[in-house]
């Protein structure tokens, strides 16, 4: 696991921490290094100070590091002991096993013998979702795996459960980022144009359709950001194009240089509706400003959803147009960074000094 990723996936559980989300896909514990306890998220003791705090996969790992268990929480015992969490687990697996035929609210919560506002709540509150959208959810990557694994569209769609294929080509664009049929052939037909420049954050990859931007890169060598766009999208003719990119690279460069506060350059990118959302609200943050993950979860109507947030932001595939390093810790740390940390200080201290 490379370093970056590491730090991505320790913020996505510290945001998880402070939303006292209770993950029930993703198990990992938490210690704190002052009192010499460990946690499991969702536990309701007072927030710890992020540089006392360390993650560890297992409960075991964390005692075998010398800390002891919560008496708050339990997390040395088995994950699902919590009423909460039980019935959040018990109301998945019944979405689960009727994914053909997704459960209406009334029907699932008289399956689960509770009431449907409470079962909606509960489910919200620890997931960031409703069981609706955790059906929604289900149905698209069902999908999506029988059109990677060569299913015609039309077979995809029955066997992923739904009864029509309107109202999926309806969405398909803010789920797939491309109809069905596109995204079976791993964007085949798309026309890509590149170029690579230098910046003063080191070098600048810009991509772009005939509609707009699909990928901003920041790295050291050209090598390696051509190699992780032609990895993206190795279905699509990629070609080099100096000159028709000019105006965008232009933008961004003064940009990065501070001359230019405001971005609004088309984009064109492939995102889930939760994602297209952050994207969205993270695009209104002001030049020179920060917001928390927290912060935008609220923005975005998902007020525990920060870890999904901080997920949203580690996949977001264009640097600087999408401005994802405007997005700090909690303390006011400014956290990890898709493109390095160093980078994220850079460009979160020009901005400061140039604010306009």
């Amino acid at each position: 696991m490379s370093a970056t990723h590491e730090v991505v996936e320790d913020e996505v559980r510290w945001q998880a921490v402070l939303a006292r989300e209770i993950a029930t896909h993703e198990a990992f514990v938490y210690a704190v290094r002052s009192t010499g306890v460990y946690c499991r998220p969702g536990c309701p003791s007072r927030p710890p100070r992020r540089d006392n705090v360390l993650f560890f996969q297992q409960s075991d790992a964390a005692e075998r590091a010398g800390f002891r268990p919560c008496r708050r929480c339990r997390p040395e015992q088995p994950r699902g002991t919590s009423p909460q969490i039980d019935l959040i687990q018990r109301a998945c697996r019944t979405i689960e096993q009727n994914s053909d035929s997704p459960l209406p609210l009334q029907a699932l919560s008289a399956e689960l013998h509770v009431s449907p506002y409470h079962l909606e709540r509960i489910f919200k509150r620890h997931l960031g979702i409703t069981p609706r959208q955790y059906a929604d959810a289900l149905r698209i990557t069902r999908l999506k795996a029988g059109l990677r694994n060569g299913q015609d569209v039309t077979g995809a769609l029955y066997d992923a459960g739904y009864g029509s294929s309107s109202r999926l080509y309806e969405r398909a664009p803010d789920q797939l980022g491309m109809t069905p049929g596109t995204y079976r052939h791993g964007g085949r037909g798309m026309k890509i144009a590149y170029t690579t420049v230098h910046s003063p954050l080191g070098r600048l990859l810009v991509a772009g359709t005939e509609r707009g931007i699909c990928a901003v890169s920041l790295g050291d060598s050209d090598e390696a950001l051509e190699q992780a766009l032609a990895n993206e999208y190795h279905e699509a003719a990629v070609q080099r194009d100096d000159s028709r990119l000019k105006p965008w690279v232009s933008a961004l460069v003064d940009h990065l240089c501070g001359m230019r506060a405001q971005l609004d350059l088309p984009l064109d990118v492939q995102a889930t509706a939760f994602e297209w959302r952050v994207w969205q609200e993270l695009r209104k943050i002001p030049y020179g400003s920060t917001r928390t993950y927290a912060e935008i979860a609220r923005a975005v109507g998902k007020p525990k959803a920060a870890r999904a947030v901080a997920n949203a932001c580690a996949r977001n595939p264009a640097a600087v147009v999408i401005p994802c390093h405007r997005i700090v810790r909690s303390s006011g740390e400014p956290g990890g960074y898709k493109w390095g940390a160093n980078r994220k200080r850079m460009l979160l201290a020009r901005e400061s000094l140039t604010k306009m």
